[in-house]
C-alpha cells in the first residue's frame, strides 16, 4: 500500500507541476493543410526506401523539440533519404511537435513515389533521394490564394504594407518575420503576415526566395487570404489573426488564469489522487498477469508459437519475392500480392508500408481478434509475420471479380443497373451483419476509406464501426465514386463530404452514377429508393458512432421503405460552414496525390481484404 500511495503522490505532484507551468498556454500548431506535392519517381526498392523513410522521420522528432528544425539523411547510395523538417518561427516548441506529427502522418499519402514536400500552416516537411538542403527554388513554387472575400482598397494597401515590413523583418532576423498593420479607417481589423525561410539556406538565397515569394503572394490581392509556397520559404497573409504569441512572451500572459485554475484543481487533483491509488494497486496485480506483453522477446516467443505466425521468408518466396507481377492492388496502408505456398494453397499477403515493433503487442491482438471472425462476407485472415523489415498480413485468396471493377469503370459501370446494385446492397446487408457483432475494421488490415474514424484514433472495434464502412460501401455503389479519391476533377473532398454537403442542398440526384441510365426509368419510385439509400448511407456515417443505427437497423431501413428516417449528422473530417467546393484541409491537395486507396473489393457477397 506504501507503494501505491508514493505513486500517487509522484502523479499528483506531477499533475500540479503541469497546471502551474510558466509556459502553459498552448497556441494554434496550424496542423491543417497548404498543400501536398509529391514527387513523379517511384521508389526502385521499396523495402529500402520505406526503412530509410520511417529512420529520416525518427531521427527528425528526436531534432525537432529542441530547435523546432531538424535536418536528416538515412541509408546509402541510391536509396539515401533526405529529409528537412521547420516549424515557423511564431510556433512553441510543443505546438512545433504536434505540427510535425500532423505532417509526419500525411506525407505516406505520396507513396510508392519516392519524395514529397507537404506544406501545413505551421510547419514544412520535405523528403527526397538527393540533398535538397541549398534548394531555394523549383518549378512547383505557387500562391495559392483562397477566392472567397474580396477585401477592399483600405485592406489591399495594409496587406502590402504588412508583407514588406515582414520581408524585411525577416532578412535581418535569420529568416523569419511577422507583421500586422491596421486597416484604415476600420476599429480593428488588420492585415496579418508571415514569412519563413528554411535555416539551411544562405542569405542570399533566403532574400531571392523570400523576395519572389512575396511578389507572388501579392498576386492574390483583393482576395482576403494568400500563401506562397517555395522551395525555400513560406509567407502568407490573411485578414485573421493567424499568429501565436511569441514563444518567449507567453509566460507573461495569463497568469492570473493558470493561479485560478491550478488553485481550483488541487482540490480535484488531490481527490484523483486519492482514487489513483486503489487504481494503480489494481493495476499492478493485472499486470502481474500480463507482464510478458511488455517484454519483447516474450512477445516474439508469443508470435512465432502462435499457429498464426508465418515466416516472412516462406511469404517472400510464396510471393516470387513481392513481384510486382503477382501485385493485385494498393491501398491506403499496404499493397496486396498473390502467393501460392508450398502445399499449393493461393493466399493474398499484404505488405504494410510501415513496420513499427512498438507496435507488435496491438498487432497481435487484432490479428488475433480478426482470425476468429468467420462469415461469408469476410475474406478469412489466416495469420501474419512480424519477424522480418515489414509486417505481412495473410489472408485466403479469392479469385472472383470484385466490385469496385465494374462499379468504377466507365465501360462496366453500364452493367450493373439499380436493381442489380440495389440487390448486392441488401444482400450484403442481409448475409454478414445479421447478428450485429462482425468486427472487421483494422487500423492495421484497413483502409482509410472504410475505418470508422473512433477506430483509427482510438483503437473502438465494434459494430458501429462495420456500419461505418458499410454506410460508405452504399455511397460507392450509388455514386460510382471511391470515397478516398473522388473521379470528379472540381472535388478534392472525400465521396462523404460531397455526399453530405449535396444532401444539405437537396441536390443529391447530382451525385448519381451517370452508368444507371436513370432517363430509362419512368417510375418516380427508383429514385426515390436511390435517394433512400443515400440517406442511410449518410446515417451510417456519422462522425458520433452513437448515432449510428445497428447493422439490423439499416437493414430494416432500407426494406421498409414507408419508414421514416431521421436527420443525419454530419459525417468525420467535414468542415460544417464550407462551401459546395470547399475543403477543410485538404483543399489545395493534387487529385493524383490524393489518399490513394480504393472500395474494398466485394463480389455479390465476398469482401476483398481491406
Amino acid at each position: 500500500m506504501k507503494k501505491s500511495s508514493a505513486g500517487s503522490s509522484v502523479i499528483i505532484i506531477a499533475l500540479v507541476n503541469l497546471l502551474l507551468l510558466p509556459n502553459a498556454s498552448l497556441g494554434d500548431p496550424r496542423a491543417q493543410v497548404s498543400k501536398i506535392m509529391c514527387g513523379n519517381q517511384i521508389a526502385i526498392n521499396n523495402t529500402n526506401f520505406i526503412q530509410n523513410f520511417v529512420s529520416t522521420m525518427e531521427n527528425l522528432s528526436a531534432q525537432l523539440p529542441t530547435s523546432s528544425f531538424g535536418i536528416a539523411e538515412s541509408g546509402s547510395g541510391v536509396d539515401t533519404d533526405h529529409g528537412l523538417v521547420q516549424c515557423y518561427g511564431d510556433l512553441s516548441s510543443t505546438e512545433c511537435v504536434l505540427c510535425f506529427a500532423q505532417a509526419r502522418t500525411i506525407m505516406p499519402r505520396c507513396y510508392p513515389f519516392n519524395s514529397a514536400k507537404v506544406f501545413l500552416d505551421g510547419c514544412f516537411l520535405r523528403t527526397e533521394i538527393y540533398s535538397f538542403f541549398q534548394e531555394y527554388t523549383g518549378p512547383n513554387d505557387i500562391a495559392v490564394c483562397n477566392n472567397s472575400t474580396r477585401k477592399n482598397s483600405a485592406f489591399q494597401a495594409s496587406a502590402r504594407q504588412a508583407v514588406s515590413q515582414a520581408v524585411s523583418k525577416a532578412l535581418n532576423n535569420s529568416g523569419y518575420g511577422r507583421a500586422q498593420v491596421p486597416v484604415a479607417g476600420t476599429l480593428n481589423e488588420s492585415a496579418y503576415v508571415l514569412a519563413n525561410c528554411w535555416r539551411t539556406l544562405s542569405d542570399s538565397s533566403c532574400r531571392a526566395c523570400i523576395e519572389n515569394a512575396s511578389a507572388s503572394i501579392l498576386g492574390c490581392l483583393p482576395w482576403s487570404e494568400g500563401r506562397a509556397l517555395y522551395t525555400g520559404c513560406f509567407m502568407r497573409y490573411s485578414d485573421t489573426n493567424f499568429l501565436n504569441p511569441i514563444p518567449g512572451n507567453r509566460s507573461s500572459t495569463g497568469k492570473t488564469e493558470i493561479i485560478i485554475v491550478a488553485a481550483v484543481s488541487l482540490t480535484v487533483v488531490l481527490i484523483i489522487g486519492a482514487v489513483l491509488g486503489v487504481y494503480i494497486s489494481k493495476r499492478r496485480t493485472i499486470q502481474k498477469k500480463r507482464k510478458g506483453w511488455d517484454d519483447p522477446k516474450e512477445l516474439v516467443k508469443t508470435l512465432h508459437d502462435s499457429s498464426l505466425n508465418f515466416k516472412y521468408s516462406t511469404l517472400e518466396k510464396a510471393t516470387d519475392y513481392f513481384n510486382e507481377a503477382n501485385k493485385l492492388g494498393q491501398g491506403g496502408f499496404a499493397t496486396v500480392y498473390k502467393g501460392v505456398l508450398q502445399d499449393g494453397r493461393e493466399i493474398a499477403v499484404k505488405r504494410l508500408f510501415f513496420h513499427n515493433k512498438q507496435r507488435a503487442a496491438n498487432f497481435y491482438n487484432e490479428v488475433n481478434i480478426i482470425s476468429s471472425i468467420e462469415h461469408k462476407n469476410l475474406v478469412r485472415l489466416l495469420g501474419c509475420s512480424c519477424s522480418g523489415p515489414e509486417s505481412l498480413l495473410v489472408y485466403e485468396f479469392l479469385p472472383n471479380k470484385s466490385l469496385d471493377c465494374f462499379i468504377f469503370d466507365s465501360r462496366k459501370g453500364k452493367e450493373l443497373n439499380w436493381e442489380k446494385r440495389y440487390e448486392i446492397i441488401i444482400g450484403t446487408a442481409e448475409g454478414s451483419f445479421q447478428d450485429d457483432k462482425s468486427h472487421i475494421s483494422t487500423v492495421i488490415a484497413g483502409t482509410l476509406g472504410y475505418m470508422a474514424p473512433e477506430y483509427v484514433a482510438h483503437g473502438q472495434l465494434t459494430e458501429k464501426a462495420d456500419v461505418y464502412g458499410f454506410g460508405v460501401l452504399l455511397l460507392e455503389i450509388v455514386t460510382g465514386r471511391q470515397n478516398n479519391r473522388s473521379k470528379a476533377l472540381e472535388y478534392s473532398d472525400s465521396l462523404l463530404s460531397i455526399a453530405w454537403k449535396h444532401f444539405q442542398q437537396g441536390a443529391v440526384d447530382e451525385l448519381f452514377d451517370a452508368n444507371l441510365m436513370l432517363h430509362n426509368y419512368h417510375n418516380v419510385d427508383v429514385k426515390k429508393e436511390i435517394l433512400r439509400v443515400v440517406h442511410v448511407g449518410l446515417l451510417c456515417t456519422q462522425e458520433i458512432p452513437s448515432l449510428r443505427p445497428s447493422m439490423s437497423k439499416a437493414l430494416q431501413m432500407l426494406v421498409k421503405k414507408e419508414e421514416h428516417l431521421p436527420a443525419p449528422t454530419n459525417p468525420p473530417y467535414v468542415c460544417l460552414t464550407q462551401e459546395l467546393n470547399d475543403t477543410c484541409e485538404d483543399q489545395y491537395l493534387p487529385l493524383d496525390y490524393s489518399d490513394r486507396a480504393s472500395i474494398s473489393t466485394v463480389t455479390h457477397s465476398t469482401f476483398y481484404p481491406r
